[in-house]
């Protein structure tokens, strides 16, 4: 299959290579040359750790009308607050019966990403999904190297409209089979587990970030008993909303289980279970994708939406105010709000209509 990857992160590096060696066509977009250029002409990626082996890749190119042409699917790997640029750019060159899914889509991801194409009156028919999390946890160490330290057994995707699911499921079987497709983009969405590991954890260890320049193991170090039960709380509010939504909530607790089969008799046990965690180092700062993407494309969505339906977010919103002191960024009006996406004021069946049918308002 021809695929292209957007964006030569760690995360579309690894997908890249990983694809690449599974046999298919890949081409690898990056906006800048920088991150690029020392693999540009060989177009090999090596993978590490969980793969060990030499990928190549067809094309690496800076020039993103020449990494799409002709893909059947589209990977965004980018940061979640880089949706809405890549959706604009992507317009001119999108062609019909592409994919794309969003790896991850954060909370909301799909509806934006369709929103922008919609709104641009393209004639041409795509399909726009997302993946509750991203299928990799891995790091680079060097520009074309990068480790992989767990590939998860299963993750979630949906399909905005969920009509569309079959599409997706049956593009996705061939390549990468470690895709599950599930009801709707609702369920991707307000499962997102990062908005629960990320951002209170790195502000809860911001003094130890900002000391040592993140020179401890941020899930096993970071990680304690005390910060473990406020990322208990933040998973709670998550799930209630999950259900006032009509939406099969997804613990923290039982997502490990389901994506690295680890157990644990709370959260702090489970994650300190999962090898796959071992030498994932904290963030050199905290100027760091667990803040600019997951509070206002994760956190903040899901308090507005919470109140929508009237539920209570104390542990969310604390989160959301220090990140907003911290950084001196106001997240809640720069993130994903209800408002944004018309869905304020719409009942949980008009929203289960909106994602079900794809009436983008």
């Amino acid at each position: 299959m021809k695929i292209c990857v957007i964006g030569a992160g760690n995360g579309g590096q690894a997908l890249a290579g990983y694809l690449a060696l599974r046999g298919e066509k890949v081409s690898l977009f990056n906006r800048s040359r920088k991150r690029i250029s020392p693999f540009m002409k060989s177009k090999n990626i090596r993978l590490e750790g969980a793969v060990n082996d030499i990928a190549h890749l067809e094309l690496v190119t800076t020039n993103l009308e020449e990494a799409v042409k002709g893909r059947e699917l589209i990977m965004v790997v980018v940061p979640a607050f880089a949706h809405r640029s890549i959706a604009e750019k992507l317009i001119p060159y999108l062609e019909d019966g592409q994919v794309i899914l969003l790896n991850p889509g954060r909370t909301f991801g799909a509806l934006e990403f369709s929103m922008i194409i919609s709104h641009a009156k393209t004639n041409k028919s795509v399909t726009v999904a997302e993946a509750q999390t991203f299928v990799f946890a891995s790091r680079a160490s060097n520009p074309g190297v990068v480790h992989i330290f767990r590939i998860k057994n299963a993750v979630p995707v949906a399909a905005l409209p969920s009509s569309n699911n079959p599409i997706v499921a049956a593009m996705l079987e061939k390549v990468m089979p470690e895709f599950a497709v599930e009801r709707d983009v609702l369920y991707t969405s307000i499962n997102n587990i990062g908005a629960v590991f990320h951002p209170a954890a790195l502000i809860l260890n911001a003094g130890w970030v900002e000391s040592t320049s993140g020179k401890f193991e941020f899930y096993l170090d970071g990680i304690t008993p005390s910060v473990a039960r406020v990322l208990e709380e933040i998973d709670a509010e998550r799930c209630r909303l999950a259900e006032a939504l009509g939406v099969e909530p997804l613990t923290s607790k039982a997502w490990l289980d389901y994506a690295y089969d680890v157990y644990g008799a709370n959260l702090y046990e489970a994650i300190h279970s999962n090898t796959g965690y071992q030498g994932i180092m904290a963030p050199p700062s905290m100027q760091n994708r667990y803040i600019y993407e997951d509070v206002p494309m994760s956190l903040v969505p899901l308090a507005s939406m919470a109140k929508e339906f009237s539920l209570p977010t104390p542990t969310i919103d604390a989160v959301v105010q220090l990140a907003s002191t911290i950084m001196g960024i106001d997240f809640v009006k720069e993130g994903r709000t209800v408002e944004k996406f018309h869905l304020n004021g719409k009942t949980k069946e008009e929203i289960i209509e909106i994602v079900s049918e794809g009436l983008i308002l």
